[in-house]
């Protein structure tokens, strides 16, 4: 249950230390919308249905994401949420909330004035440069740069984030596969997405995030999946509400 509790978070996305700043890259951010979701979540044959709204609101030279996963059998399980501002990188969190089922909340805080990361949990801290993101924004500042420039996101480009949890934070490396058919069902139906996979340094095995972000649906994050080894949390995309 942990590990599914874990996979949760993360798929609604180390070690610390300094980093060089990345490029400033145009930007496009996606609009102000509520994506419902249902999820599938399996650990060792047992199954864990349930459902997530994740709310994305930017504009005005802000942003601001929540998401809240639940289940039928334990009710609310994971809430995230990430707040910032609007920069020349994109978005720049200020503040990342994290609360699983039955642990403590924790906050991440991006300190601006003193360019530090504060993790939640009192690790180190990290050097803020530029760019930096944390696990709830790390696929919307995807999908703006995507939307802004969706002529560079092809098959083997790389897409480098600094990204921050409650714990700690590293570099991750995302790259775009190609684009694919995705079946949201009923009312949305099949549609053509970009697929981008987030995979562990190296060649061993680990934790992946694949996400699927949809051209004609304003590049929203249509499908994700976490997985680790045999078990995985995957959601997809039921319902889009414009704000």
């Amino acid at each position: 249950m942990r590990k599914i509790l874990t996979m949760l978070s993360l798929a609604l996305l180390a070690h610390t230390g300094a980093m060089a700043a990345p490029p400033v890259l145009p930007f496009k951010l996606a609009p102000s919308a509520d994506l419902d979701y249902a999820i599938q979540a399996r650990q060792r044959g047992f199954t864990l249905p349930g459902e997530a709204l994740v709310t994305w609101r930017g504009g005005d030279g802000k942003y601001s994401i929540q998401a809240v996963t639940k289940s039928p059998l334990l009710g609310k399980i994971v809430e995230n949420r990430s707040e910032g501002t609007i920069d020349k990188y994109g978005l720049a969190p200020a503040q990342f909330f994290e609360k699983k089922f039955r642990k403590d909340a924790t906050n991440t805080v991006f300190d601006r004035a003193a360019n530090t990361i504060v993790f939640g949990e009192g690790k180190p801290t990290h050097a803020l440069v530029g760019g930096e993101q944390d696990r709830a924004s790390a696929a919307w500042q995807l999908a703006a740069l995507a939307r802004a420039a969706p002529d560079k996101f092809v098959a083997g480009s790389d897409w480098h984030f600094f990204v921050a949890g409650p714990r700690d934070g590293d570099p991750w490396t995302f790259k775009v596969i190609k684009r694919e058919k995705v079946d949201l069902g009923a009312p949305l139906g099949e549609v053509e997405a970009l697929h981008i996979v987030r995979a562990p340094a190296g060649e061993g095995k680990g934790q992946v995030l694949d996400i699927w972000l949809a051209p004609s649906l304003e590049w929203y994050p249509v499908r994700l999946r976490f997985s680790d080894d045999d078990d995985f949390v995957e959601q997809r995309l039921t319902r889009i509400t414009k704000r």
